[in-house]
């Protein structure tokens, strides 16, 4: 799925002080984005928010940005000798359908430093080295970013590709704020941007929703993908399964006493009972893995590990929560 991120610092406050602190969460970011599978398509750092275009793949999107907001703000306040929180509340993400706005992601955040005063033209941009738009023109290298996957859409000629490119976002410049890209002021049965008017015109109503940018059929998907797992967890509920039911089938499912899949430590059993009984508690109950880790007296990130862990489990040996 395609995700427009958009973390912003608490009270409008600069979460970025200097080069050091961008050069941090760019280095965790290039460590997580392998690690949880996902991709980043484009991104922009700016004093006191920034911008990524992100798919997720097995793992959920909360994975990675859990990682990436709690390690860095705390170093963050570390290097300069501040406490508390850094951002403000949770980051917003909007789900994104592919067509027609993914062009238009990569183009609307790449030009944020621009229209941020940042830099004073795309010549300045193509050297800025806190964006993407440079790693896309082959200005800057960024092993971690999905440079491939929008150049092939300009072009099978990397030079042309780029110099499409190029052009592409210029014509963007004139643009100036897209909320439709933001998710601000989007509600059902309303409108999306000036691309997409001529579906209007034809009759063709859109839909979109502060978390969702995309055509009616694209968000009553979404929506309905969402109503059946909250129908999945309420049934669950209601036929008793809560933490301790879920170990309990665990445990059958892996001959052995509950005990034993509670216990710390890395038997091979164990752990792979545990991480069945992560992923399931996490995915199909909700329960936070912060939860977890204090039931299970584990540190979060191993939590995430045994989430990924399990559901690769279940998936190998066809394992079900309810019996069959």
């Amino acid at each position: 799925m395609l995700h427009h991120v958009i973390v912003r610092g608490l009270e409008r406050r600069k979460i970025f002080r200097g080069e050091e602190d961008r050069e941090d969460l760019l280095e965790r970011l290039g460590t997580l984005l392998p690690e949880t599978g996902m991709r980043c398509y484009a991104w922009a750092l700016l004093p006191n928010h920034f911008h990524l275009l992100l798919r997720t793949g097995e793992r959920p999107l909360s994975d990675l940005m859990r990682r990436l907001l709690t390690g860095y703000a705390v170093r963050f306040n570390l290097r300069n000798d501040r406490s508390g929180h850094l951002f403000q509340n949770r980051y917003r993400s909007i789900l994104c359908q592919e067509e027609p706005y993914f062009l238009e992601l990569v183009r609307y955040i790449h030009l944020n430093p621009l229209r941020a005063g940042l830099v004073s033209d795309l010549e300045e941009l193509e050297k800025f080295p806190f964006c993407g738009h440079g790693a896309v023109l082959g200005v800057h290298k960024n092993d971690w970013q999905a440079v491939k996957e929008i150049l092939d859409r300009f072009g099978s000629s990397p030079a042309k590709a780029r110099e499409r490119y190029r052009q592409f976002v210029a014509k963007g410049m004139g643009e100036g704020p897209r909320p439709d890209l933001v998710g601000g002021g989007l509600v059902r049965s309303l409108g999306g941007w000036q691309a997409v008017k001529t579906l209007r015109g034809a009759g063709q109503k859109l839909r979109g929703d502060e978390r969702i940018l995309g055509d009616a059929d694209f968000v009553a998907r979404v929506l309905q993908s969402a109503k059946e797992q909250i129908e999945r967890r309420s049934r669950l509920k209601a036929l008793g399964f809560d933490f301790e039911r879920l170990a309990d089938r665990v445990a059958g499912l892996f001959s052995m006493p509950v005990e034993e899949v509670l216990r710390k430590g890395r038997y091979l059993r164990t752990v792979e009972a545990r991480s069945v009984l992560c992923y399931w508690a996490n995915r199909e109950l909700g329960i936070s893995t912060v939860e977890l880790g204090r039931r299970l007296d584990l540190a979060q990130p191993t939590v995430s590990q045994s989430i990924a862990r399990g559901e690769k489990i279940v998936k190998e040996k066809g394992l079900s929560i309810l019996e069959v």
